[in-house]
């Protein structure tokens, strides 16, 4: 299987869909309610959502045929195939959808390309407010833009990325004091909030703005984000060397056999390692 040329095929994709959010950012447009986790930002969609799934499909369907590869898309109805295919493609046609409601940064598009037992071999993420694309290939390294990219965290405060300001989220406290553990052990001046982003482009922005985190707690509701926030950047940590882990610091399960939330092993990205 031709990784380079996958890669090419997500790239070409992940650029077609930006093209169709940029074409609508500024408009206004009609929101519907689907079923999704607690958070009002995984049950809101949008036609933009779904004409950037249609766009992205268009592009990779063809190697679906010639590679025999499953697929996996926020917008359409798990099928199982997954479990099946040695390969799947595992894509968030428009992560970001609140913030992109509210005309604000902060809405991706992201393919991945996981193997059946979890791994990330592909990893494509696209920033349309920025024109800026990422992306990693297993044992291939990490690009920003076409160019091999090198992480320099440069601020002297830990940066806390997240979805939801602090103050909002639950179990706060207990954050609060992970993330001034952290603070301590890196010997830093403190935490500063960057907040309002999906889950996407959380990710981006931890190794953009270091030292930085994002993290979930386990949790039994629903929720938590779901396999395609976080395939395709674990492939980008991957092939940085940094941590994108389960809460524990064990491997991001990205096939999961009981559904596609991940409120069950929460998630722990950072730019630094302990």
């Amino acid at each position: 299987m031709d990784l380079l040329q996958l890669n090419n095929i997500a790239i070409k994709a992940a650029l077609s869909a930006g093209k169709v959010i940029q074409q609508y950012r500024n408009e206004d447009v009609s929101v519907e309610k689907k079923e999704g986790g607690t958070s009002y930002a995984s049950q809101v969609v949008t036609a933009v959502d779904r004409a950037c799934e249609t766009v992205i499909l268009a592009h990779l369907f063809p190697s679906c045929d010639e590679f025999d590869l499953a697929l996996l898309s926020e917008e359409t109805e798990d099928d199982g195939s997954r479990f099946g295919a040695d390969f799947f493609w595992c894509i968030d046609p428009m992560d970001g959808t609140l913030p992109f409601i509210n005309k604000q940064p902060g809405f991706s598009v992201s393919i991945a390309l996981i193997a059946k037992d979890g791994t990330p071999y592909i990893g494509v993420v696209f920033d349309p407010s920025t024109d800026t694309l990422y992306h990693a290939v297993k044992g291939n390294g990490a690009y920003k833009n076409g160019r091999p990219w090198e992480i320099k965290p440069t601020n002297d405060h830990l940066t806390y990325v997240t979805d939801r300001k602090l103050k909002d989220t639950p179990r706060a406290a207990e954050i609060e004091s992970l993330l001034n553990e952290k603070v301590e052990k890196l010997s830093l001046n403190g935490v500063k909030e960057m907040a309002g982003a999906g889950s996407v482009l959380n990710g981006i922005r931890v190794l953009e703005n270091g030292p930085a985190c994002m993290l979930k707690f386990p949790k039994k509701e629903k929720g938590g984000g779901s396999i395609w926030d976080f395939a395709a950047t674990a492939c980008i940590y991957q092939e940085l060397g940094l941590p994108a882990t389960n809460f524990e610091g064990g491997r991001l399960d990205l096939n999961r056999k009981d559904g596609t939330f991940m409120n069950q092993e929460g998630v722990f990205y950072a730019n630094f390692t302990d």
